[in-house]
């Protein structure tokens, strides 16, 4: 009500006879709820900057692919450099004297790979007896006799159940705080192993066929440069549920490079694999194994989580190791899609068939890698 219309409404009410102390309580009572009203805040729906704030289950969802790709992470390059966090980190599975117990010198040789050992039969400490299938994981499931096609002596076993916790990677040397843990082998004393295959040189269509009829598990680290317009192959491993990450966009050797070039490597992968996937990686493998302090900025920078490594690898003819001459529990293997220009004449699948038949003879099953990392 406007201040004019009360003040002729009080004035009528005194000449009619009203008590002017009724009058007076009954004009402040009036005067009282207006400005209530006119004080009264809106609803919070926000957050407290005034931005809107998110579902309560957005972040249960957040590695969910979209189901279109929507705009990509920011592949801005930094102005700066990070500031340099400081305090001790994480590397499991290397140099941890507690975990590799039994092994012969492993060491970092700042993340190079170095020399390894031709396969051997295992030992004592490494039984050939194949492990009883767990509880289905998340690793995909295969035909039941397609092991035969393929060339195997008996199915590949389904791994262990994943673990509702993911192991804790080992305390190892000096490392900052923030940047991403580095593993080669992952800390679980189940007989499992994981499965690696690099690059992506080769495309051949019967490993699609293979991996689904065997319902092999592994994890993809694909190269842009050695892709190029052939996405769609790797998208049909992926939605086998074989998860594809991070191994820059031309392969070249990290350390030594300068940290922005570094950023444009793995950043610029990164938004590849979301436009291409609609699903941003959260592991990263450096070429050739090399990295350096520069690299576990720029891989943070870029929203890495993990940079994963490797203790034992499928070449040509056989497993190799960084140690020892048998595979352990929670080992990392690398291999690379390559095919017979690469591999002296063998296919690919004819060369995966043999790293199955490796892992199997070990008594080991193959296990999904993001499940434990």
């Amino acid at each position: 009500m406007r201040p004019l219309g009360l003040k002729i409404t009080y004035v009528m009410m005194i000449k009619t006879g009203f008590p002017r102390c009724l009058v007076l309580v009954g004009a402040a009572a009036v005067l009282t709820a207006c400005g209530s009203l006119a004080a009264a805040p809106e609803p919070h729906t926000g957050s407290r900057h005034g931005a809107p704030m998110p579902p309560a289950s957005l972040a249960s969802r957040l590695d969910d692919p979209p189901s279109a790709p929507s705009q990509p992470p920011s592949g801005r390059e930094p102005q700066q450099r990070p500031p340099a966090s400081s305090g001790p980190g994480y590397e499991g599975g290397e140099g941890d004297e507690g975990y590799e117990e039994g092994e012969e010198g492993e060491g970092d040789g700042g993340g190079v790979e170095g020399g390894r050992a031709r396969e051997a039969s295992p030992s004592g400490d490494a039984p050939a007896s194949a492990p009883a299938a767990g509880p289905p994981g998340t690793a995909p499931a295969g035909a039941s006799d397609a092991y035969r096609r393929w060339g195997l002596d008996r199915p590949l076993a389904r791994p262990p159940a994943p673990p509702d916790v993911k192991p804790a990677l080992g305390r190892s040397g000096p490392q900052q705080w923030g940047l991403p843990p580095i593993v080669r082998r992952v800390p679980t004393d189940q007989r499992v192993v994981f499965v690696t295959i690099d690059d992506g040189i080769e495309k051949d269509p019967r490993f699609v066929e293979q991996a689904r009829e065997l319902g092999l598990p592994f994890t993809g680290f694909l190269t842009d440069d050695v892709i190029g317009t052939h996405y769609d192959y790797f998208d049909q491993l992926r939605r086998l549920g074989n998860p594809m990450e991070n191994h820059t966009l031309t392969h070249p050797s990290l350390a030594g490079m300068a940290y922005d070039d570094q950023v444009r490597e793995i950043c610029g992968q990164r938004d590849i694999l979301w436009q291409r996937f609609g699903q941003q990686p959260k592991l990263f493998r450096p070429p050739f194994g090399e990295y350096d302090d520069t690299t576990l900025r720029a891989a943070s920078f870029c929203g890495v989580r993990t940079v994963v490594l490797w203790r034992a690898e499928m070449e040509t003819h056989g497993l190799a190791y960084r140690s020892g001459d048998h595979l352990l529990p929670g080992d990392i293997v690398l291999a690379h899609f390559r095919g017979p220009e690469q591999l002296e004449g063998q296919s690919m699948t004819e060369w995966i068939t043999g790293l199955v038949r490796a892992i199997q003879a070990q008594g080991f099953t193959i296990g999904r890698l993001e499940d434990y990392v």
